[in-house]
């Protein structure tokens, strides 16, 4: 009769220890940590004195974003996410204001609603980027809206390098000044990627701004502490440990 060694053991535990998480953890995916980014900026909504008002939030992030608001340590928790809003909102305004862009490019768009929450100009041209099953489940949720600009909506994954490039070429080619925004997207790629992304991007010459978010190693490093076993085993965040070890 074979015996289990103690290897093989914790190798059993752990495998099915992953099996349930994957079961029941609301974050099964990289897209999906876009419904936790919806819910923090429905509840900053709903404020007397909210910052910003975007009433699609609540629809959007549904019962799984509030389960990831739990995870997450509650409703303290999103002050980060509602300041990256705001700063980013008024980049954007500014942006089209005064430097006279005529295309958005939003790379890994996950839910956000900024074509249908604020105030641009109808000739706008805005292009969000991401895989297909978080765009598919935007579009159903807002099939009764109408943004407040030309809103294209493009399924790509954009660690697939010779499409992304194909497809920054063909925006660069139909545009006059485009803005990349990719908010909460680099601190999912690895070094590599990113310098990839920045010189592929770079190399488009109507691209005339890029709006990102960084997150200090600090910041790494105690989410890790709090979320590594919870998020690794949905295969969420692990390559943003590279940067931090």
């Amino acid at each position: 009769m074979a015996r289990r060694t103690k290897n093989s053991s914790r190798r059993f535990e752990s495998d099915e220890w992953r099996s349930r998480m994957n079961a029941s953890f609301p974050i099964q995916n990289i897209s999906d940590t876009a419904y936790g980014v919806a819910i923090y900026r429905a509840i900053e909504s709903e404020r007397s004195d909210a910052l910003f008002c975007d009433r699609f939030a609540r629809t959007l992030a549904g019962k799984r974003g509030e389960q990831i608001v739990q995870l997450g340590g509650g409703e303290s928790a999103g002050w980060l996410l509602v300041v990256r809003t705001c700063i980013i909102d008024r980049l954007v305004l500014q942006s089209i204001e005064r430097e006279g862009i005529d295309t958005v490019l939003n790379l890994g768009a996950g839910l956000d609603t900024r074509p249908y929450r604020l105030s641009l100009p109808a000739s706008l041209r805005w292009i969000e980027v991401d895989l297909p099953a978080i765009l598919e489940y935007k579009q159903q949720k807002l099939s009764g809206e109408s943004p407040n600009c030309f809103l294209e909506l493009v399924k790509l994954d954009l660690t697939d390098l010779a499409a992304s490039h194909a497809f920054f070429t063909k925006v660069n080619a139909t545009a006059k000044k485009v803005l990349v925004i990719t908010e909460g997207l680099v601190v999912y790629l690895t070094p590599a990627q990113v310098a990839i992304l920045a010189i592929a991007l770079h190399r488009q010459n109507k691209f005339h701004g890029w709006i990102l978010d960084v997150i200090s190693p600090l910041e790494l490093k105690l989410a890790r502490k709090k979320y590594v076993r919870e998020l690794t085993a949905a295969n969420s965040i692990e390559p943003i440990w590279d940067l931090i070890e």
